[in-house]
């Protein structure tokens, strides 16, 4: 048997009053998954545990199978592994966030989605500025920062405080006022950076400010072959969730092209998806771009985002993999919702669907969050989820 899933990340939605109080799910026209739903059953699942941030660290570990409370100590270890970072006793690691700082306010979590090629020079620029930590570079406005010592902070997402106060968003704990002052010190170094004077002569928003955040120490885990009893890959644009197939020993799939946001390359993903199923049994495909697009509150991205990845990766992959007469099983899921109207991520229960050629098939009709909760899975745990996938 061949395992497919493949994550929306942040496409779950609230019911839009505007809209006739329908979902973005509801408002997109996505047969093929909906096919998933029609022909196979549905669920609930709760990647979120109680007591926990709605993260995408959180909610992805939790759908491959890895218990948070067991597994996760925050965004940035997690993040490290992808990097290739290897974090020694007293490390923490801190995601760090090139963001847009206007007048004291947070304008921009993400730089306009500054380029990779851009953002790796400003993250050079500030690694020679400080002699704190150590700064490593990712993909687009998302990097890495390594720190030692005490481990008793408290940071904010930035995505969380678009339109806030940075002076309200700061750092909270002991040693903070280091850290403070070096992202607070950061505008005057970036500010005056070619790559950002070229963005701001161009309309665009500059990457002026580093913010950390999602700080943790590095926890082992355990092989995913070993946990599940077949090999297992990722696909991602994001350093997070090749972090987490880096830690779980998991084939790590770069897809050239693959961004992170609305203009990534779904074909590729599909078609790198079924060439790894010829070696290994199960894939994991990571779509970022409807949670991009539901952190800017953009509802016409964030349906194009979704058709896009209904006709260009499921619809793609549906085709493909009947011709190569895999044994299949392939499902559906969003990590967590990002509603449009409030811009972040929230901890409800996200639909699933799953389909294979011997599924006992329930009554749901469509991929909707109201199909889901009437499927015949119910409320599943999230990291239930791939055991669930096996007696299918």
């Amino acid at each position: 048997m061949k395992y497919i899933v493949v994550c929306g990340d942040g496409m779950a939605d609230y019911p839009l009053e505007d809209k006739g109080n329908k979902t973005v799910l509801e408002l997109s026209d996505i047969p093929n998954i909906d096919l998933i739903a029609k022909e196979g059953a549905m669920g609930e699942l709760k990647t979120v545990p109680n007591g926990f941030e709605a993260g995408s660290d959180v909610a992805n570990l939790s759908i491959l199978g890895y218990d948070p409370k067991k597994y996760y100590t925050g965004r940035g270890p997690l993040e490290a592994y992808s990097i290739g970072v290897e974090l020694v006793e007293g490390d923490i690691a801190f995601r760090c966030n090139i963001i847009t700082e206007e007048n004291g306010i947070i304008k921009d979590y993400s730089s306009g989605h500054i380029t990779t090629p851009e953002s790796t020079e400003l993250i050079k620029k500030v690694s020679e500025s400080f002699d704190i930590g150590k700064f490593y570079p990712g993909v687009s406005y998302r990097h890495l920062f390594v720190y030692n010592g005490d481990n008793s902070f408290s940071c904010t997402p930035p995505h969380d405080v678009v339109g806030q106060k940075v002076s309200d968003n700061l750092i909270k704990g002991k040693n903070a006022d280091i850290l403070n002052k070096m992202m607070l010190d950061s505008k005057k170094i970036l500010m005056a950076h070619p790559v950002n004077k070229k963005r701001i002569s161009e309309g665009k928003n500059p990457g002026n400010m580093i913010w950390l955040w999602g700080q943790g120490k590095k926890v082992p885990m355990e092989p995913f072959s070993q946990k599940f009893g077949m090999k297992g890959g990722v696909i991602s644009a994001v350093d997070l969730i090749k972090g987490i197939g880096y830690g779980a020993k998991m084939k790590v799939i770069n897809v050239p092209g693959a961004t992170g946001f609305i203009d990534t390359n779904y074909e590729g993903k599909a078609d790198y998806a079924i060439k790894a199923l010829e070696e290994i049994d199960f894939i994991y495909i990571h779509v970022e771009a409807p949670d991009e697009a539901g952190h800017s509150g953009n509802l016409e991205m964030k349906i194009k985002a979704i058709e896009d990845l209904d006709k260009r990766v499921v619809g793609r992959i549906l085709n493909k993999v009947q011709s190569k007469g895999f044994d299949y099983n392939i499902s559906i899921v969003a990590d967590h919702p990002t509603p449009i109207k409030l811009r972040t991520h929230v901890s409800d229960p996200v639909p699933f669907a799953v389909y294979s050629e011997k599924i006992k098939k329930d009554k749901t009709s469509c991929y909707t969050e109201k199909e889901g909760k009437k499927g015949r899975f119910g409320l599943v745990n999230g990291s239930d989820f791939i055991e669930l996938l096996k007696k299918q």
